[in-house]
């Protein structure tokens, strides 16, 4: 006898996915344990302060200072990331050259090396008798033990995310659009800013993002070379350490607290940003084809 599958109930549309219940609550259940508990109780603990008591611990110069310097060097060093790490990629995807396995390889470094490792390393590079510091210090220029020491150590640990997000992208990128454009005139900085660079926005702001959110909360990279001086050159999470040694548990939990929510709100936002230029990006693929001459841009 022929098997008769029976259809699914009307009104009820199948599931792609057998057993999504069961998978969602396992997610659920699995993301409350590793990332929403933990970060509840530590506000729990902010919160025994009391309103009063936070903004005491936040209003402090030092600990204003702390986050300053953290997320300020954070932002700076994903942004030379931004730049440096996609001519990176682009080297990579587009040309062979020889050794090129072998600085692959290195860029994956920073993932696997430890973080106080490498915090020692370029403390020595850099240090007024190490081997590029003892040529930088006389001319004016000192990297160690100063906020510039974080921007590189922050650099170093956070290159390799916006290289291994972009490469993909470009990877998959068309050739033939950008040979599209130069038969129609454009300039190759014309093809740059509106061929590629449209293509890889996404990826881009998705690798900066990765790269300012583990410099934010970095320390074994940074606490060798910083300096670590109150309101010079102390990063937060160094003061959530201090005050945690110090038994100042509330105070620790208010300033983790602060860069919990800082680092959220600036991490939503790069996501807005992300998702408002994918969905422009969308739109203008769904737009009807315009003249060439508009590929010549300022040059018409």
């Amino acid at each position: 006898m022929r098997s008769v599958v029976a259809p699914p109930a009307a009104g009820r549309p199948r599931s792609a996915l057998p057993g999504f219940g069961l998978s969602l609550g396992f997610a659920i259940t699995y993301l409350s344990l590793i990332v929403l508990i933990p970060l509840a109780g530590v506000f729990t603990k902010a919160a025994g302060l009391g309103w009063d008591g936070l903004w005491q611990v936040l209003g402090e110069p030092r600990v204003l200072s702390a986050l300053k310097l953290s997320f300020g060097t954070a932002f700076v060093a994903a942004c030379v990331n931004a730049v440096f790490g996609t001519l990176v990629a682009w080297v990579f995807v587009r040309y062979e050259f020889p050794g090129k396995r072998l600085f692959d390889a290195t860029i994956d470094l920073p993932f696997a090396l430890p973080t106080a490792v490498a915090g020692i390393a370029l403390t020595a590079l850099y240090a007024g008798n190490g081997w590029i510091g003892q040529w930088l210090e006389p001319a004016g220029i000192k990297i160690a033990f100063t906020p510039l020491g974080i921007v590189v150590a922050l650099t170093f640990v956070g290159l390799p995310f916006v290289v291994r997000t972009l490469e993909p992208v470009l990877r998959d990128a068309e050739k033939e659009l950008e040979e599209a454009a130069a038969s129609l005139g454009a300039t190759r900085w014309q093809t740059v800013t509106r061929v590629i660079l449209p293509a890889v926005l996404p990826a881009l702001v998705t690798g900066f993002a990765l790269a300012f959110a583990r410099g934010v909360g970095e320390y074994g990279s940074v606490i060798f070379i910083a300096g670590n001086l109150p309101q010079v050159s102390e990063i937060a999470p160094l003061l959530i350490i201090i005050k945690l040694e110090e038994l100042n548990y509330g105070g620790a939990a208010a300033v983790a607290v602060a860069m919990l929510v800082i680092s959220f709100t600036l991490l939503l936002a790069i996501n807005t940003l992300q998702a408002w230029s994918n969905r422009h990006r969308q739109r203008s693929r769904a737009a009807p084809a315009l003249p060439h001459p508009v590929l010549q841009g300022e040059g018409s």
